[in-house]
């Protein structure tokens, strides 16, 4: 335990400000790629509220996942911003509590809506005459409860014993948002313990879900490789080529902010912004242009709107 030090009640986020010269060229970046995901993740729940084709399981999922990463953009992002031309970064530490709570409830939240989704394909390609009956829209309903459900246990328990004690000077969170490993370590408790059991239950989740949507694909891939014609092969894959592809770029992203060991050095607040920014941007542009239906859904909305302005 920590002592002789003064228990603190704000922190003060540093991020970007180790890079004064760069900021309001960050701030323009980031602020651009903020708006861009924003639109791409609203265009997607429009799209499938408007057009009733799109009101089928695959797509009530997809909706479900722009909807959690516009909540989880949020918690984040627009701090983010702020700080960049704000010369005071200070937060409470109840603020930086709540802030980190959502951020990893959501985050969580993700993961397992992913593997839902990776669960969906898999009943609709591997079991395609009993998918209406087993793969609902309650079902889908029920199925997104629970993964928002587990997202923000996980957070309640990694938040409590994060916060469980004070938190003693310096009260420096290097890090551009109330990330855990940051704030952690100025714990007055033992930080070493907690750290270790917070990425612990961290990783366990990341890996986990990664290994479900793994053995998923190995099943969806081999009944795949029986389908006789190319063409019905082409087809199976179309429907999970988009998922595929957001899953390795979020995996990839999460695995090197969360995996990465503590002697290899590195910033940080750099290495997270793929995991942060990139990666919610990326998401809704990869669903939405390798999507026809989507895609089919929006070429019939803009051609409504053209001709109600006519």
């Amino acid at each position: 335990m920590k002592i002789n030090q003064t228990i603190l009640k704000e922190f003060i986020l540093v991020g970007f400000s180790v890079y004064p010269h760069v900021q309001t060229f960050l701030f323009v970046v980031f602020f651009g790629l903020y708006l861009l995901t924003l639109t791409g993740n609203l265009a997607i729940m429009g799209l499938t509220w408007v057009d009733r084709s799109l009101r089928t399981p695959m797509y009530l999922f997809l909706s479900a996942l722009s909807f959690s990463e516009t909540c989880y953009t949020l918690t984040i992002i627009p701090r983010m911003l702020t700080d960049l031309l704000a010369k005071n970064r200070s937060i409470s530490v109840t603020g930086c509590g709540l802030q980190m709570s959502f951020f990893l409830a959501l985050g969580a939240t993700n993961c397992f809506l992913l593997t839902v989704m990776g669960y969906d394909r898999f009943l609709a390609i591997c079991n395609p005459l009993r998918y209406p009956l087993l793969m609902t829209n309650m079902v889908c309903g029920q199925l997104v409860a629970s993964a928002w459900a587990a997202g923000f246990l996980v957070s309640v328990i990694e938040t409590a014993l994060i916060f469980r004690g004070s938190f003693c000077s310096p009260n420096l969170v290097k890090h551009f948002f109330c990330h855990m490993r940051a704030v952690v370590r100025l714990s007055c408790l033992d930080s070493d313990l907690t750290e270790f059991i917070v990425m612990a239950i961290s990783v366990s989740g990341l890996m986990g879900t990664f290994l479900l949507i793994i053995l998923t694909y190995v099943f969806i891939l081999s009944t795949v490789l029986r389908i006789p014609s190319a063409e019905g092969k082409q087809k199976a894959f179309s429907t999970c080529a988009s998922h595929l592809t957001v899953v390795i770029v979020h995996f990839g992203f999460a695995s090197i902010v969360y995996l990465k060991p503590e002697a290899s050095g590195g910033d940080d607040t750099l290495i997270a912004v793929p995991y942060t920014v990139i990666t919610p941007f990326l998401s809704p542009l990869i669903f939405s242009l390798r999507n026809k239906d989507m895609k089919g859904a929006f070429r019939k909305v803009l051609g409504k709107t053209i001709l109600l302005n006519k």
